[in-house]
Parts: C-alpha cells; structure tokens; sequence
C-alpha cells in the first residue's frame, strides 16, 4: 500500500493536533522508510518480477526486521517513546505507535502471503488485492479521500500556502501512487530501494504544509 499509508498519518491529526503531519505521515510509512536501508545494506531481499502481480512488479523475499508483525510493534514503541521523550505529548505519541503498526495491517491487506509475523520463520500472510489494479485502486482511493477529508475537517489554512501548498502535496502523493501503479518496472532492487527514500520528500513536505495550516483543536 503507498498512498493508504499517508492517508491514515493525515487522518491521526484529528486526534493528535499538535503533531506535525509530517511525523504522523512519517510513522504511517515508517516500515517502507526503514526497509529501503535494510535492503541496501543487504539484511533484506526484494526482487523485480514483473507480472509477479497487476499493481507491483516487486517480490519481497525477504523482510522480517522491517515488516513483520512483531518488529512494526517494536518500531511503534521505539518511534512513539522517542517521541514522547522529546515532545511530552501523549496523544502524539499513541498516535504514532498505532500509525506504525497500522502499515503493516495496510499492507496484509494488499500483499500477497509474504508479510511475516516475526523474525526467523513461520506463516506469512497477505489477501492479495495488488492481483486487481481496480480493486487496489479503489481501497487505496477511497481511503486517501477519507484521510485528506479528516485532515481538512482538523486544521484550516493559516496562508496560500498552506491552503495551495496542501493541494501539491495532495497531487504529488497521487501522482507517486499512478507512477508506482501504471510505471515501467524498475531495473533492479537499489533503484527500488532509493527511489523509496524519496519518500523522506513527502515527509518533509507535509511539514512544511502543515506549519502554515493551523489545528481546530488543541490538546
């Protein structure tokens, strides 16, 4: 799942106003933040297969420290305790842990059975709807409208950019989830892994937009 996972990090503003999207949106895709630096430092193991499925041509061999069930609740505890060590803020700190480990029930969701409960071995699980461009294409839709209506429902614009500025980032997260649906596959796993950490773009993005919009609520 790609833009499912911004979805839920805009959606936790509602509950967590006085953190910054960009942390919110940053622990919703913590697991994909991770992974890329795991498979270029070899820990993890991702392959290009196309037609392996309709949305992805990606076979994930190998990633249990990254997305497992076990270490997404470790990574949710380690981001959301250094969180509250720093900020003091409790809400936020829930948030994160939950948005965390939300990536990875996201992701069963799309996967084929590749997700693994724990490190070293066992079952692995996943519902397989990246078979279905329309099926993938409406879960992940719908939930990005309801994540950026959440969003909008939380905060309001402070200045243009916070109102203009939202909408490119808006039309930047759709435009990274077409590419990734409808691109050419990519020539092999460092390009996967690199091209992922651009991700770190969206989260620095939504930052930037999120201190010229200013929250309806404070906790």
């Amino acid at each position: 799942m790609i833009i499912g996972h911004y979805a839920v990090g805009m959606a936790a503003k509602k509950w967590a106003p006085r953190t910054s999207l960009g942390t919110l949106i940053a622990a919703g895709a913590f697991l994909d933040l991770v992974w890329p630096v795991l498979v270029l430092a070899g820990i993890e193991v991702v392959t290009v297969t196309p037609g392996v499925t309709a949305a992805t041509p990606l076979t994930f061999v190998s990633y249990p420290w990254s997305h497992s069930l076990i270490m997404s609740a470790v990574w949710g505890l380690v981001f959301g305790g250094l969180y509250f060590m720093v900020r003091q803020y409790s809400a936020g700190a829930i948030a994160i842990g939950v948005l965390v480990v939300s990536h990875w029930v996201l992701d069963v969701i799309v996967h084929v059975p590749d997700l693994p409960l724990a490190p070293g071995g066992g079952p692995k699980i996943g519902l397989g709807l990246w078979n279905s461009i329309p099926a993938t294409l409406a879960v992940e839709l719908v939930l990005f409208a309801v994540g950026v209506l959440l969003y909008l429902g939380a905060t309001r614009a402070r200045d243009s950019v916070g109102a203009w500025g939202f909408a490119g980032m808006i039309g930047l997260m759709l435009l990274i989830f077409a590419g990734a649906l409808f691109g050419p596959p990519p020539p092999g796993a460092a390009t996967v892994a690199w091209s992922d950490m651009g991700q770190w773009l969206v989260v620095a993005l939504a930052a930037w937009v999120d201190r010229h919009r200013a929250a309806d609520r404070k906790f």
